[in-house]
């Protein structure tokens, strides 16, 4: 079993590692360099590639070997990372990113949306049901049993999660954090805290632990870990705080500093606000690493209960449905906190993180 699992850990490291970091450092460059929340929003559709894997995924399982697919793709994804990292400086009070930069990234995650597809190919011929945790036509594929209900909850479980990834982070920035301190904690502490969490859920799965009950105790936890990120910024945003550059990796952020509000409430002082803020931020990605790979247990459960001929299909249209569920949040986030506000938005966001809960309660039997 370890000889087939920390291959494939190592590769879905290696398709990962582009995904996490643009994600975490490319809308802290943006914001830092004075974009609109709803512009670095928009920055997302550099992610389109990945929606289009439902139209080569036939491709992969039809011509050539997974193997082979994995090989070229992986090949490319180290092409395109040495031609971003050679690229020169960006001029200063250039506001967006140069159109070379855009071009590779583009290409980055073709590179890295091909090689998903060929590795969840692989993953499904070598691995056995009980080795899922750690490791034709349209109507056919919607007769598989469970595929309407994962359908729907792979595009909604990560809605709110996604929306409050993509604000929080900004935010920070927006009342004094260092660019480059939030760009180091949101970007490989991020990565760092996802994967460990993945980890733990691989782990929990290989002792048998049932996938949707222990989807439903993780989404409870990241509720209330997003609730308690919600009332910290509320309190950044009511004190008109600023979180002083370096105090948080110095450690000064990290001490206890509480006193009682004008009502008796118990209310952060300026100097634990940094370590309250990066705690909070590396909280969300563990638990989200939880509940993503539990998920994907989940679909991977679900596309093996198809034809064999269509299951790299099926599994690609539950994946391009997972993505496009990130993507709409983050997307539009930051247009909702410009419009609405920051309060409606991140209740909202509160609301939307609930409904994956109710949601395990109709699960199919299938999946169990």
């Amino acid at each position: 079993m370890r000889g087939k699992l920390l291959p494939l850990a190592s590769l879905y490291l290696v398709q990962g590692l582009p995904y996490g970091l643009q994600s975490g450092l490319l809308p802290t460059l943006l914001r830092a360099r004075g974009l609109s929340l709803t512009r670095v929003g928009l920055a997302k559709a550099l992610y389109a590639p990945w929606l289009f894997k439902l139209a080569w995924a036939p491709l992969v399982g039809a011509r050539g070997s997974a193997r082979a697919w994995l090989a070229r793709s992986t090949a490319a994804l180290g092409l395109v990372c040495g031609l971003l990292a050679a690229l020169p400086p960006s001029e200063s009070g250039q506001a967006g990113l140069p159109a070379a930069a855009v071009g590779l990234l583009l290409l980055l995650n073709l590179g890295a949306a091909v090689q998903d597809v060929a590795l969840d190919t692989l993953a499904m011929q070598l691995l056995e049901p009980a080795e899922l945790g750690p490791g034709s036509t349209a109507q056919d594929m919607v007769t598989v049993p469970g595929t309407l209900w994962t359908a729907s909850f792979v595009l909604t479980y990560k809605l709110g999660e996604q929306g409050a990834n993509s604000l929080f982070p900004l935010l920070l920035l927006d009342h004094g954090a260092s660019a480059a301190e939030l760009g180091l904690w949101n970007g490989l502490g991020a990565v760092a805290c996802s994967i460990a969490g993945s980890f733990l859920a691989g782990v929990l799965l290989a002792r048998h632990w049932k996938p949707l009950p222990l989807l439903g105790s993780v989404l409870q936890l990241r509720l209330g870990g997003l609730a308690c990120q919600t009332a910290l910024l509320f309190h950044l945003d009511t004190l008109g705080a600023s979180l002083h550059p370096s105090t948080a990796l110095k450690g000064e952020g990290l001490s206890l500093g509480l006193r009682a509000g004008p009502l008796g409430c118990v209310v952060l002082l300026p100097s634990v606000l940094p370590g309250a803020a990066l705690l909070s931020l590396c909280l969300q990605h563990f638990l989200g690493g939880l509940v993503t790979t539990t998920t994907f247990t989940v679909m991977m459960r679900c596309s093996q209960l198809a034809p064999s001929a269509l299951q790299a299909t099926h599994y690609s249209l539950l994946a391009t449905l997972e993505l496009l569920g990130k993507l709409l949040l983050g997307t539009v986030a930051g247009a909702l906190v410009d419009t609405l506000g920051l309060h409606p938005c991140f209740f909202f966001l509160l609301i939307l993180s609930t409904l994956p809960i109710l949601g395990l309660g109709l699960a199919p039997s299938t999946l169990a």
